[in-house]
């Protein structure tokens, strides 16, 4: 009888410990499971606050400038009234020579050909045309200052050209001495010279 009682205080301290140690079990269980909880939350949290501060710190939006085009139109210029005096700019001036030598008693001709460009008919003075001959420096003859008469003013249609021919009778001013044989050169202004010779 002493024998099973001493048994079976063995195994019912054997079954105390038992218990002592599932429950303890349990408790780290559940601690473990708590702590495991806590910190699943703690890392999911953690990207919607460093979202929150990532929107809080983003700089500003910038202004795009503003462009602004403007156009300005220049008004036509006026053309002049018709019969109007010709403007100068309106006027294509040309001079010819007849020839590139004049020999002997032949006297130099030289052709003047005044061309309105304008859109409107204008009034030109005829007497404006002065041809010019030069050796040089040295002026010869001018046709201005020894023209006869005053021509009359012209009405220059557009693109219908005035022509006239001017003559040179070799002699130094108007009525002066023969000048010598040598290369001489006829001017207009507005036009392109022309150089000549006399043998």
């Amino acid at each position: 009888m002493g024998a099973d009682t001493g048994r079976d205080g063995a195994s019912g301290l054997d079954r105390y410990w038992r218990r002592r140690a599932a429950a303890l079990a349990g408790i780290l269980g559940v601690v473990g499971l708590l702590a495991w909880a806590c910190t699943g939350d703690g890392d999911e949290d953690e990207p919607v606050r460093n979202a929150g501060a990532a929107e809080t710190s983003a700089p500003p939006p910038t202004a795009m400038p503003t462009v602004t085009v403007t156009r300005t139109t220049t008004p036509p210029s006026e053309p002049p009234p018709e019969d109007g005096p010709c403007r100068a700019r309106d006027l294509v001036v040309n001079l010819a020579s007849a020839r590139d030598t004049y020999a002997g008693p032949e006297r130099p001709r030289f052709r003047v050909t005044v061309v309105n460009a304008g859109e409107n008919p204008c009034t030109w003075d005829a007497g404006s045309v002065d041809v010019r001959v030069t050796s040089g420096p040295d002026r010869i003859w001018s046709s201005a200052r020894c023209r006869e008469g005053r021509p009359a003013r012209r009405t220059l249609r557009r693109g219908i050209p005035y022509v006239d021919g001017v003559g040179w009778d070799r002699k130094r001013g108007c009525k002066g001495d023969p000048v010598r044989p040598g290369t001489y050169v006829a001017e207009l202004k507005g036009a392109k010279r022309q150089v000549f010779r006399l043998r």
